[in-house]
């Protein structure tokens, strides 16, 4: 039996009150649009099973949504559903029946998403959604649409794309529905990686179902695209931050829960001698903290990442029982959403006898919190194989868009991983292909469009061997304009740590045949508010070729990476670009790689490594008369040379041939006074 709907309102039966919905959109998420085609051909993945075939040319497998690599998913429990947030930065869609679609012009794709932040750009403006169709090397980027802003309602909504199934230049075939001969990579179900369809760039994006079809299977997007409005809330507080101290018998709007499964004691006198506190301990699995007067706001304010840093003691009874504490459940919405932090990131009592304070970054809290009763909180904790006692523990909003809070950490000195506090982890790493040091770095592995040669290069009295992107020399059908470095052995510490500060020196060939090509860091890994995605260098960190027929050094700092790598393991960094695909222009020649991590805390706090790499900043070349000689002079620090030339119309820069002094932290050259013009500058 079909029901009616009525737009925008709720009817209550009870104590419950259900949202309806028109024939005329917004349509009920609970079933599928009124305005569907059961004679067009649609394939679709539901992600919670509660979603079948209507019947006619709809088929539900084994289309799926993959999972892993650059297009990671994950369960999510939001809006009384289970659906697949993106936890890389793409969502790729595998339909093993791609074949039928070899024919088809147009492709309708019909999603059910969550109406939250990943549908709009970073201003909270609409933006296009980006889809990636064929296979390598031929590939296209259709535009399917947008999302406007009333979809961020905090509901489970209909959205239509609909994209061009162009031609594939090479072959006169479709991009989607057939491979080419000279297709690369997993393309099993025609397209990249694996999959079928991908949506580009869109991070923590949650979807329920996913379908693609013929043109008008599913309506129009006209029809398709519409929402209702978000529960009315007040605005997020001008607050960040909550917090006990149960040490100091203190509290910021917080206070201990003590109910149900998280029931707890209170002890004196825990901790080492000299530093004995009063703690809470729970007396079984589970410690949860409330959050009082909506200090923080309320659960109909927009989830956000939550940062807690917590004290609690590694009690030396711990040792060798494998006792693990940390945040365990969260609330995804108002009503009855729990997701759940992963257990590989608890914390793994030692017994080492001392108090240790770290902290936990976890994404979309909502303030619902998890049996938090008529308070607001946080995520819940748990305390497996022994209790763990706390003596502290705040919680911090991390705001975002226009709140006046907006980017703050007010814990930012309360870290993740203790241990970049301490000498636990290397600190510097090196390549050099010329005297062949592999110091916890290395090439990394060559393929695709990173394929990389190793060969000799450098100027006629100081060859050396390194490395270069393959460009026009590698495998056809790729621009081979990426260099990728692997770290080995976590040489700079594992992938758990937070963002590192790296410092990055590589020493390349100045070519006189490459003047003008670029090299710099492009795209890396970074964590943001709880969620690790892609990092992007600006374009203006290129470094310019100047054709000094030299070795010269390039220095870049990332002030945020982690170590988890582009297309590179077991680790890495930055990958480099190097001029333009396919351009013979772009192929520098790297001899050496230097990556040196700026600690924020600890003995080594701010020591970088690599200073003697970084140009020094104010800094000028001194040019003084004495008697019948000039002498020039400039900072002996930062590695600086001084270059000639006698025509500044058509410069020849090169070395000055003299004898360099170091006199009171100054390097000084003192040249003969001569005929004619000379031009001198500075160059590290």
């Amino acid at each position: 039996m079909k029901a009616s709907f009525i737009p925008c309102c709720a009817v209550l039966f009870g104590s419950a009150a259900f949202l309806t919905f028109a024939q005329t959109g917004p349509y009920n998420p609970e079933a599928w649009p009124p305005t569907i085609d059961l004679n067009k051909v649609v394939h679709f993945v539901s992600t919670d099973g509660e979603f079948t075939s209507p019947g006619g040319f709809w088929y539900e497998p084994p289309m799926t949504i993959l999972a892993g690599g650059d297009h990671d998913t994950a369960d999510f429990n939001i809006g009384g559903h289970t659906g697949k947030k993106v936890i890389g930065n793409y969502l790729n869609v595998a339909d093993p029946m791609y074949t039928e679609w070899a024919e088809t012009e147009t492709i309708d794709i019909l999603v059910q998403v969550y109406g939250d932040a990943a549908l709009l750009n970073a201003q909270g403006q609409p933006r296009n959604f980006n889809f990636l169709t064929g296979v390598l090397p031929d590939l296209n980027f259709p535009v399917g649409g947008q999302i406007p802003v009333e979809a961020k309602n905090g509901r489970w909504n209909w959205v239509l794309f609909r994209i061009p199934n162009a031609i594939r230049p090479s072959d006169g075939l479709r991009y989607i529905g057939s491979i080419p001969p000279n297709a690369q990579g997993a393309s099993q179900n025609g397209g990249v990686n694996g999959g079928t369809i991908r949506f580009e760039g869109v991070p923590n994006l949650i979807v329920r179902l996913v379908a693609f079809g013929e043109e008008g299977a599913f309506g129009t997007p006209e029809d398709i695209n519409q929402f209702l409005p978000p529960e009315a809330c007040d605005p997020e507080p001008e607050t960040n931050l909550a917090g006990i101290d149960i040490a100091a018998g203190s509290a910021n709007h917080m206070e201990v829960i003590n109910n149900g499964d998280q029931t707890v004691t209170f002890a004196d006198n825990v901790g080492p001698a000299g530093d004995q506190r009063r703690v809470v301990i729970p007396s079984a699995l589970y410690l949860n903290f409330g959050i009082t007067d909506n200090h923080l706001g309320k659960p109909c304010n927009d989830p956000r990442a939550v940062k807690v840093c917590v004290d609690f003691y590694d009690d030396p009874a711990f040792a060798g029982l494998d006792v693990r504490f940390g945040p365990e459940a969260f609330a995804t919405d108002a009503l009855s959403g729990v997701d759940f932090v992963a257990p590989a990131r608890r914390h793994v009592m030692q017994g080492t006898g001392t108090w240790v304070r770290r902290s936990w970054t976890v994404a979309a809290v909502n303030l619902k919190g998890v049996n938090a009763g008529t308070l607001t909180a946080g995520p819940r904790f748990i305390s497996e194989n022994g209790q763990v006692a706390v003596s502290r523990f705040e919680l911090a909003v991390l705001r975002t868009g226009e709140h006046p809070l907006a980017g703050q950490d007010p814990l930012a000195n309360c870290y993740e991983d203790p241990n970049v506090c301490t000498d636990a982890y290397g600190r510097y790493a090196e390549l050099d292909l010329g005297q062949d040091i592999r110091n916890g770095l290395n090439t990394g592995s060559s393929g695709g469009d990173q394929e990389m040669i190793v060969e000799e290069a450098g100027p006629a009295g100081d060859r050396r061997q390194a490395v270069r992107a393959a460009h026009d020399d590698g495998t056809p059908g790729f621009g081979h304009q990426f260099l990728n470095f692997a770290i080995t052995d976590e040489a700079l510490g594992p992938n758990s740590q937070p963002n590192a500060h790296l410092a990055i020196c590589i020493t390349y060939y100045d070519d006189p045949a490459l003047i003008g090509t670029t090299i710099r860091p492009e795209a890396y890994r970074v964590e943001v508010n709880g969620v690790e995605q892609f990092g992007f260098a600006p374009g203006a960190w290129a470094v310019a070729l100047e054709g000094t027929d030299q070795w010269r050094t390039a220095y870049w700092e990332i002030p945020a990476i982690k170590f988890s790598g582009v297309n590179q393991g077991p680790q890495a960094a930055a990958r480099f670009i190097t001029g333009d695909a396919g351009d013979i222009q772009g192929k520098i020649a790297v001899t050496r790689v230097r990556y040196a991590v700026i600690r924020p805390c600890g003995p080594n706090a701010g020591e970088n490594l690599l200073a003697e790499c970084k140009p020094l900043t104010d800094v000028s070349l001194a040019i003084a008369r004495s008697g019948n000689n000039v002498q020039l002079s400039w900072p002996a620090a930062g590695n600086f040379q001084v270059q000639g030339t006698a025509d500044l119309s058509n410069p020849q820069w090169a070395v000055i041939n003299a004898t360099v002094e170091v006199i009171e932290g100054q390097n000084v050259v003192t040249l003969p006074i001569g005929a004619g013009t000379q031009y001198f500058r500075l160059v590290q």
